[in-house]
């Protein structure tokens, strides 16, 4: 008698669980694909979610006068730095410098995929700075510019150059691609964006941030 009230007291308790209990279904190779997509790190999306409001914003404001930049540079480097650039605070990271300057094209080269032009900014007939005009972009220089990314909020260092990467494409795409390639030399041109530390002896590389060519 005992073991039966022991057995039907099992039976009400279980029947009492049962409602609560939750059948958890097993997801699909295609659920978990699209759950992956879903929170996998896209480059392009965060660089178009601070481009405008943010990116370009952030150059136009810190740029200095290209000439008073390069002058402070070779007097010193980290003053120069401290003023108009940025470098990440963590290591031995170079500066990147944001500048802004008009002038005139005095050579252009167009044939490489890594298009530039050569710009005469003080008047004399040779030229001060190469800029970039793309497609293929070499460097970070935007990336690195700006003071309010960090690596550190990046997982690894491969997102990080991603998203570098994608600065390039996004500026190309928004900017470059629509720039005329013929007759360029003799040209106005009117330049904000970023260069790295050049190499001793060469021209300051500049990404643009914003570029507009006159007549």
């Amino acid at each position: 008698m005992e073991r039966m009230k022991g057995a039907l007291l099992m039976a009400m308790l279980a029947a009492a669980v049962l409602p609560g209990c939750k059948i958890v279904k097993t997801p699909t190779a295609e659920e978990k694909a699209a759950e992956t997509a879903k929170t996998a790190f896209n480059p392009a999306d965060k660089v178009e979610a601070i481009w405008q409001s943010q990116a370009v914003p952030s150059i136009e404001k810190r740029a200095g006068d290209f000439k008073q930049v390069l002058s402070l540079i070779a007097a010193d480097p980290d003053d120069a730095g401290a003023k108009f650039g940025h470098r990440e605070k963590e290591g031995n990271a170079p500066w990147t410098y944001v500048v802004k300057f008009n002038g005139e094209i005095v050579a252009a080269d167009t044939q490489s995929r890594a298009a530039t032009i050569d710009v005469d900014i003080d008047g004399d007939g040779k030229a001060d700075a190469k800029v970039q005009i793309g497609p293929a972009l070499r460097g970070t220089a935007l990336r690195d510019s700006l003071d309010f990314v960090n690596f550190n909020a990046f997982k690894n260092q491969i997102e990080w150059a991603q998203f570098g990467k994608a600065f390039n494409e996004k500026v190309n795409a928004t900017l470059l691609q629509s720039l005329p390639r013929d007759g360029l030399t003799g040209k106005t041109v009117k330049v904000s964006g970023a260069f790295p530390t050049p190499s001793s002896g060469q021209l300051p590389l500049v990404t643009p941030a914003t570029i507009a060519i006159g007549q």
